[in-house]
């Protein structure tokens, strides 16, 4: 099924929160010629002003782009795609869902004040707890479940193929392999439906349980060594980031694995997870049926359980 688009034609993009996500993606943005414009709000205003001024300072160099910031929301007016990087960052040895709490309660500050100032747009979500924080914002915005997703396992997904690209010793872009689930621990590959340009991977010379289960591990754990080394994760989720915003603004309808609204959809019901889904110009009203085995349905009803809990509690936080 296709939806008509809510957005108004426009290449404009608005990000809340000026952070090492908000502020990487603006220029990932900007380099890439994805946006004719780009609003960048934090409650810091110093600190997004100098961000955007720094930015404009890059405009000899990149298509014309014009930068706007401060800590107004009234800055997201008439933006076709809201980015949501707002909120406290994940430190090292720290869980994405202990960043629950908190952020919950800054999402139920924003995300009002976003829809005060535009309704028509396509909501974004990129702060961790990522599935919890998309169904937060759905339900605060009171948006259609079209506009409203989160980045979900695309990073992941990216991470995956990197590590089979070194391991097969082959391009990631000729592998189809996907993360699915959570955007966390209880994550899992698809592994029943992973291939090389077609070829299984038990036909592959390299394929071993053991390799395959190693690659997991490292793709799920990879967000915490980045962090323990160097404090933040930014280069990698702002180039997602930057695609996702331009399968939406250029209508490419693009297959992601984003965080979508999921109900009576293999086995599941209520609940944000990353499955393929179509992103277009409308949003993504498209989300394609996933063939699992046996062991990948517990692993994703699994996920669907570990991330209601969670959304159970967010949502008794903004009651």
């Amino acid at each position: 099924m296709q939806c008509k688009s809510p957005c108004r034609p426009s290449a404009k993009v608005a990000i809340i929160g000026a952070g090492s996500v908000g502020s990487t993606t603006a220029y990932t943005l900007m380099v890439d010629g994805v946006a004719s414009e780009i609003a960048l709000i934090d409650i810091d205003k110093d600190k997004v002003e100098g961000e955007a001024l720094d930015l404009a300072h890059c405009m000899q160099f990149t298509q014309q782009t014009s930068i706007t910031a401060g800590d107004s929301f009234e800055l997201v007016k008439d933006a076709a795609v809201i980015v949501i990087a707002a909120g406290i960052a994940q430190k090292p040895d720290q869980k994405r869902t202990d960043l629950l709490e908190t952020n919950t309660k800054l999402f139920k500050k924003i995300i009002p004040e976003i829809i005060r100032y535009n309704d028509q747009a396509i909501l974004l979500v990129v702060t961790n707890p990522l599935d919890v924080l998309t169904y937060v914002t759905w339900k605060l915005s009171g948006l259609s479940s079209c506009q409203v997703f989160g980045t979900g396992t695309v990073l992941d997904t990216a991470r995956l193929r990197y590590l089979m690209g070194q391991h097969f010793n082959m391009s990631p872009k000729d592998i189809t392999a996907s993360i699915l689930g959570e955007h966390g621990d209880s994550e899992f590959v698809w592994w029943s439906r992973a291939n090389i340009a077609g070829v299984r991977l038990d036909q592959l010379p390299e394929y071993s349980l053991q390799s395959l289960a190693m690659m997991y591990e490292q793709t799920r754990n990879a967000a915490y060594k980045i962090i323990a080394k160097k404090g933040a994760t930014s280069y990698a989720i702002a180039l997602v980031v930057c695609k996702i915003v331009k399968a939406i603004l250029r209508d490419q309808s693009r297959v992601f694995t984003v965080s979508t609204y999921l109900d009576h959809y293999a086995g599941v019901h209520d609940v944000f997870l990353s499955v393929p889904t179509v992103v277009r110009r409308g949003g993504i009203c498209q989300r394609l049926e996933i063939d699992l085995d046996s062991q990948e349905q517990n692993f994703f009803r699994t996920s669907a359980h570990k991330v209601k809990n969670e959304i159970d509690a967010a949502m008794a936080l903004i009651e």
